[in-house]
């Protein structure tokens, strides 16, 4: 089969995690005779560097036309820290989700049992972790109206929701919970806020559709608690945009890094695939950054492709990195051997391509060590 994907690299280490999600996707072109077409574009820094447009216009055409989006990281310092700026680069990624229509965004968080030593949470906390965050992505208080005062001492930031944007991606929670342990959490401020009273009456309403799944609730302070103390608890949960967006910041703890988080989001006609983490700019260009999360996103966007078995094979070469310890430094403890980032990616389309080869050849092969042949 043939696809074409729209590639944005983004900024800071951006492009150097992205580069290792398409030797992933060429691997499984290879293995598995298919045509990934690359079609590259621009947003946000760079994107104003050299447009002056977080989002150019082309950019935008070749992710309609795209099979799939797969998307690096955007920001820069310079924009972070003049706050003055009405230009910045996060613009271009929320007009995309705007023009695209992308309103569902869907985050997993497992604990890996060879990461549990990196979460500061307890190993008997963690160890079996398995949550799938859906987070609504075109409403609530980022897309609402925002006004500062003339004198510059007050301001405002309007959320607002309809049914209809409630109901769509509340149906798409509940049909992935059928899939997985037939539970739904939503994350709200109910005793607060009318946005989440209607949140909870809607999505209470739609439950009834989906009798084999159960309901619960929780207001967002709680819930981030609870995400701490025993994540195990959770199965889909579902949230509106800025507690979605905290929510999931809260769960990498449990996922041992915010490094191998992977995120899909998703609409009628696009999706765009992306890493959690930000642009790291301290490590930008020292071939040390993780591209696991950017790997893992291959992945999803293979799922979003109907490529069920090539998502696998991705998700298995993560998995034998972790296992035989091929892993960056963030990964690592004190003075423990880390790989860069173009052998972590070298790695694992290696292990696509080779998976009947022995463990302590891969190990010898990617540690630089003796070889066995």
């Amino acid at each position: 089969m043939k696809y074409t994907i729209a590639v944005i690299p983004g900024d800071g280490i951006g492009p150097e995690v992205t580069n290792q999600a398409k030797k992933a996707l060429d691997a499984i072109a290879e293995v598995y005779d298919h045509i990934f077409i690359y079609k590259e574009a621009k947003m946000g820094a760079c994107a104003i560097d050299a447009t002056g447009d977080p989002l150019p216009e082309e950019t935008i055409e070749i992710c309609k036309k795209a099979d799939a989006i797969l998307f690096g990281a955007i920001g820069a310092l310079k924009y972070d820290n003049d706050p003055t700026l009405r230009i910045r680069p996060e613009q271009g990624l929320l007009r995309l989700r705007q023009e695209l229509d992308l309103f569902c965004n869907v985050i997993p968080v497992k604990a890996y049992p060879k990461l549990v030593k990196n979460s500061p949470l307890k190993k008997e906390i963690i160890l079996g972790t398995d949550i799938a965050i859906y987070r609504e992505l075109s409403g609530g208080m980022y897309f609402g109206k925002k006004e500062l005062s003339k004198d510059g001492k007050s301001a405002y930031d309007v959320s607002s929701y309809t049914v209809e944007e409630i109901s769509r991606i509340t149906h798409l929670a509940f049909q992935a919970a059928q899939e997985r342990k037939k539970k739904v959490t939503l994350v709200d401020k109910a005793n607060v806020l009318e946005t989440s009273r209607l949140w909870r009456k809607t999505v209470a309403e739609i439950a009834k559709q989906y009798k084999d799944v159960t309901l619960d609730f929780m207001f967002v302070d709680n819930a981030a608690m609870q995400i701490i103390i025993d994540p195990k608890q959770f199965d889909v949960i579902l949230a509106e945009n800025l507690f979605g967006d905290i929510i999931s910041d809260v769960a990498c703890v449990a996922g041992g890094s915010i490094g191998i988080l992977a995120s899909s989001s998703i609409g009628g006609k696009n999706a765009l695939f992306e890493p959690i983490h930000g642009t790291y700019p301290q490590v930008t260009g020292k071939d040390i950054a993780n591209p696991i999360a950017s790997i893992l996103s291959a992945a999803m966007l293979l799922e979003y492709l109907g490529l069920h078995d090539e998502a696998d094979a991705i998700q298995r070469a993560v998995e034998k990195s972790l296992d035989l310890g091929i892993t960056t430094q963030d990964l690592k403890v004190k003075n423990q051997y880390s790989a860069s980032t173009a052998k972590v990616g070298d790695f694992i389309a290696d292990y696509i391509q080779n998976q009947e080869d022995s463990n302590l050849n891969f190990q010898n092969i990617y540690m630089g060590q003796s070889t066995i042949i």
